[in-house]
Parts: C-alpha cells; structure tokens; sequence
C-alpha cells in the first residue's frame, strides 16, 4: 500500500520504519529533517511538505503531538485534506481530544474522505518493535480495510466504536496508566521507609493482583533513578488535560487523576517534566527527602 505518513516523532519514526519493513511504500514528512533523512536511507521518500506527501496515496497516517497540531495539517494551515485523493483513508494516531477527532472527521466527510482515529499504548519500546495497542474510532468497513496496515506496527487492533472512541479509550489507557504509576511510586516509597528494600516488595507483589504491565516496565527504572524518556511526563499532562476536558464534557468524575495531573504539573514547574512518567516518583521523592533505591 502506499502511505503518506506525517510526524517523525520518538513514537513515528519507529511507527514508520515498521511500515517499510511490511513493504508499505511510505512517503514521509517532518520538520525535523534528520529524522526524513534517517526515513530516506530506510527506504522511504522524503518529502518536503505535508501535502507534498499525499499525492497518489492510498492511506495517510499522522501522528502528531496534540489536536491543534492534526487540526492545522489536515484542515486548517497545510489543509492535507484538500489535496489527497478521495479514495484515500485518513487514519489519525495522535493522541488528541475526541472532540477534535469528530470535528475533523465532519470535515472529512464532506470532502467523501474517510477517518480513523487510532491512537496507541505502548510507548517508544513497543512502537520500535512493533507490539504497539490500536485503539480504533470508525467505520467498520473502513477499519476492515486499514487493519492489516495498523497490525503492522502492533500486536492489538481493536474498533472501539465510531470515529472519537479510540480517543476516548486512550483517554482511559492514560488515566489508569498515570495512576497506576503514581501508586508504584508511593508504594515503593512508602515501603522503603518503614524499612522494606523497595527490590523486595517488588519480587513479592509482582506476581500478585497488584501486579502491572506498568509497575514491571516503570518500578525497575524508579529503583534504579533511570527516567530517560519513554513516555515523557510533558506529554502525559497533555494528555492528562484532554481527559480533563473530556470529563467535564460529560460531567464525569475525575477526581484521582486530577490528582495526578497536579502531581505532575509539580514537576513541570521543577523543570522535571522531559523525563518519563516514571519520573512521578520525584514528587515523592521531593516530599520525603529520600531517594528510592535498590
């Protein structure tokens, strides 16, 4: 299939590069320019605008940092939507308020477009070995038709409902996964504290209902004050907002992860917020004068 892909971020590179490997022939734009090179010498076209890489495509697929961003590329500043064909699916893999996905999609429909929102769980790991989770707003049939592309870059694909669901789910990832970092970190700090070695209580409750895909990604890098960026913390208060303003739209009770989202914005303000989400334990850490370790 050919595949215009726009946003060559930590997360799309790998995304991009996974497509050329399923021998998808990808045409490629960023403004980051080392990142189109590395794409060029992987096999990909370089493109030097975002409307320059739709032409004659058959999918194009952005994954952007936030709403205004695929807003402005699709429909309002580069306006992708104008130039690529009518037979061509727009399958959206930004994280970005459900709102702005059906606002889209209504401007889509109009042109006869299709749209997908599907954004995905994962993070930098899973996005460079392929295992990434597809959370899917649309169409049944068109989902039926871009799914073996998207199976290309993850392990789970899966229609939540129309276009906005898969949005809206990720809203929900975002939230459990923020709180259950949250609950690691004090747990871990509260552990070592009354005198338990935080490596211990982690050996004991893994295999436990209180284990976690997240507390065995993120405990190991807190124990070891390891927060190169995944998931960076910046990106997860942007998400974090989204879930607030998807909450209010529905008059939906909130109140842990606001609690969190604070927690984070603490870090923000410390200048902590580049590192991963991991990186929450800082605030513990802040709090108690005491550093986590093994």
């Amino acid at each position: 299939m050919k595949i215009a892909f726009i946003g060559l971020g930590i997360m799309g590179k790998p995304m991009a590069k996974n497509l050329l490997k399923a021998g998808h022939s990808l045409r490629v734009y960023d403004r980051n320019t080392p990142a189109v090179e590395e794409l060029e010498k992987a096999g990909a076209t370089a493109c030097k605008s975002a409307v320059e890489t739709v032409e004659g495509v058959d999918m194009v697929i952005t994954m952007l940092p936030n709403s205004p961003h695929v807003k402005s590329v699709m429909i309002e500043d580069d306006k992708v939507a104008e130039h690529m064909p009518k037979t061509a699916v727009f399958v959206d893999c930004s994280s970005i308020n459900p709102v702005a996905s059906r606002e889209i999609a209504k401007v889509l429909k109009e042109k006869g477009i299709d749209m997908l929102d599907a954004p995905v769980s994962g993070g930098e790991p899973k996005a460079i070995d392929g295992t990434l989770s597809f959370m899917v707003g649309g169409k049944q049939e068109v989902f039926d038709k871009c799914k073996d592309v998207l199976s290309a870059m993850g392990d789970s694909v899966v229609l939540c409902g129309d276009v906005g669901a898969g949005n809206v789910t990720k809203l929900c990832n975002q939230t459990i996964v923020a709180i259950n970092i949250a609950a690691v970190a004090e747990a871990l700090q509260m552990g070592q504290m009354c005198g338990v070695s935080p490596e211990k209580v982690f050996a004991a409750i893994r295999g436990g209902l209180a284990g976690s895909t997240v507390m065995n990604a993120k405990a190991p890098m807190m124990m070891d004050q390891n927060f190169t960026p995944g998931f960076r913390i910046d990106l997860h208060i942007k998400d974090l907002n989204n879930v607030v303003d998807a909450a209010d739209a529905a008059n939906a009770p909130i109140p842990l992860t606001q609690s969190v989202l604070e927690m984070m914005k603490v870090l923000r303000k410390d200048g902590d917020s580049v590192y991963d989400h991991s990186a929450l334990l800082k605030y513990y850490q802040k709090l108690s004068g005491e550093v986590l370790h093994r």
